[in-house]
Parts: C-alpha cells; structure tokens; sequence
C-alpha cells in the first residue's frame, strides 16, 4: 500500500492511499507544496492536479478520510462542521473523490490557519 505525509504547521501524519486513479496521480505529484485555506473545520490547498471526479465521489465525509475537490485541483482535508454542514457532518462544498485515510485525530488541525505553509511528500 503506497502512503503520502502530510506536514503542516506542528501537524506530520501519514496517509494511507486507495487503489485509484485519483490517489496513483497524487502520489506520482509528490512533492507537493501549498498554502492553506480554510472553510469552516476543513482545509485545502491547491495542487494544480488536474483529475475528474470518480463515480464514487461524496459530499458528506468521514474523520480521517483524505479527499480531492475537483473543482478546486486541491487536497481537502474535513475535520468537523463546514458552513453548509447539516448537524455534526462534514459536508464539502461539492463532491470529492476519497483517495485516502489517515488515523492521525485530524479533529487537532483547528489551529491550522489561512496562509500556512502545507508539504506533502511520498512516505
């Protein structure tokens, strides 16, 4: 199983990746490195990966699962309420394709801000 690391700000998790197109792309782009935005209890960043959405593709997530937003070419990571959540779930603002999980608690990015510096390398 091929894995990426994700380091941001006091944050270094490991990700384990699914066998799709979507995590193979991610992997083979590695290095990768970016600058945070934040949407509520979500960040993303931009990768300039061009990718399709997957037949699969969800707008509601789980903790610990690593998504791309098409739109966006970016890495979303959700870790709690969003501004269109319904409830306690992490609602992306559209569907994403889930290209991996992690177990690091990604409830602890909250102090993760707008503008951080965020790598993300081969592991």
């Amino acid at each position: 199983m091929k894995k990426i690391k994700i380091i941001v700000g006091k944050h270094n998790f490991e990700v384990n990746l699914f066998d799709t197109n979507t995590a193979k792309l991610i992997y083979e782009s590695c290095p990768i490195e970016s600058y945070v935005n934040t949407w509520g209890e979500e960040i993303y960043f931009n990768t300039n990966i061009l990718l399709e959405k997957e037949t699969n593709a969800k707008q509601i997530i789980n903790k610990g699962e690593i998504a791309f937003w098409v739109e966006g070419s970016s890495i979303a990571i959700g870790f709690g309420t969003t501004p269109i959540s319904i409830g306690d779930e992490i609602r992306l603002a559209t569907k994403v394709n889930i290209f991996g999980h992690t177990k690091y608690k990604v409830s602890l990015l909250t102090d993760v801000k707008d503008g951080d510096k965020i790598f993300v390398n081969k592991y």
